[in-house]
């Protein structure tokens, strides 16, 4: 029996597998639908080794919070296809319920139990893995909390309530009203997410990186013929350039593109007649540091079909 285009994709809604593997399961069982839906799922995670090999780098950011405390979350896939997946969006969901209830701990997030069955998340994972076709990963999670304050978090491009693409949490020390430090965090983190910084203070920053800046500006400055003592006044003039670029305190907030970051939060601790400190931030952007396929999906999916 010849294996349409439209039954592949007939199989496809109906099971949430892969392409290729819907088109396997309809030749081996002569294009009897339902009988292919079975085949999908007795081949189970013998599928699922195949894929762990390819380049997952879409998926989605998740974020939970409770009173005191907030996780996030990536959860990678191959194509953003799947990231529209419902199935897929409540995966990741759950995934950030499981992160807040064990400290953003990777290794104890996988072995926890999954919501509503008798296995964890590592075989959870891999039985979505044989289910939609696709290698995934629970690629890292983190987690702030505080004492007393809020922790606020902010999703940018987002699909759902707290999934999308970049995802922020910051930690407000405060005993300001919590209600009333929501407004201040839900703007940091929408600096956050807009600016990218790499410490919250000057302090923070790596010695390493510092170093190599300073190094990088005293070579220009030495290169330009002045003289040592202004070369190296140029080279602080510059290194305090550096920080309002890279140190969230130091950064002009975006909000109003004229106040410094520190002296916004001066203004509304002063508002609130309560002291509101930055304890931490942390954000995640979909995908940054893996090397991405720059295969052409289009044409992936024209070859399995074809092939």
């Amino acid at each position: 029996m010849s294996i349409t285009a439209q039954m592949v994709k007939e199989l496809r809604l109906k099971s949430s597998a892969g392409m290729m593997d819907c088109k396997k399961a309809l030749t081996e069982t002569n294009g009897d639908m339902d009988a292919a839906v079975d085949w999908l799922r007795k081949k189970g995670l013998a599928t699922a080794s195949k894929k762990a090999g390819r380049v997952a780098s879409e998926g989605l950011i998740g974020i939970k919070l409770n009173d005191k405390s907030g996780a996030i979350v990536e959860v990678n896939s191959e194509t953003d296809f799947v990231a529209r997946n419902e199935e897929f969006q409540t995966f990741v969901n759950d995934i950030s319920s499981i992160a807040l209830d064990n400290s953003a701990d990777l290794s104890k997030i996988l072995s926890s139990n999954f919501p509503g069955s008798s296995k964890n998340v590592q075989d959870t994972l891999s039985d979505k893995i044989a289910k939609i076709g696709e290698n995934m990963s629970i690629r890292r999670a983190d987690m702030l909390s505080v004492s007393n304050g809020a922790v606020i978090g902010y999703m940018h491009n987002s699909v759902k309530d707290d999934l999308g693409k970049i995802g922020v949490l910051v930690a407000l020390e405060s005993n300001a009203d919590k209600s009333l430090l929501q407004k201040l965090g839900k703007e940091l983190a929408m600096h956050i997410a807009a600016t990218s910084p790499s410490s919250l203070s000057i302090d923070d920053l790596s010695n390493d990186l510092v170093e190599r800046e300073r190094k990088i500006l005293i070579d220009q400055a030495m290169s330009s013929g002045k003289p040592e003592e202004i070369a190296k006044k140029m080279v602080e003039g510059r290194l305090r350039k550096f920080y309002s670029e890279v140190v969230l305190l130091e950064q002009v907030f975006v909000i109003d593109g004229e106040t410094k970051v520190s002296d916004v939060i001066k203004k509304v601790s002063k508002e609130l007649n309560e002291d509101i400190k930055i304890n931490s931030f942390v954000r995640f952007n979909l995908g940054e540091g893996i090397e991405k396929n720059t295969k052409n999906f289009a044409d992936e999916v024209a070859d399995q079909l074809s092939g």
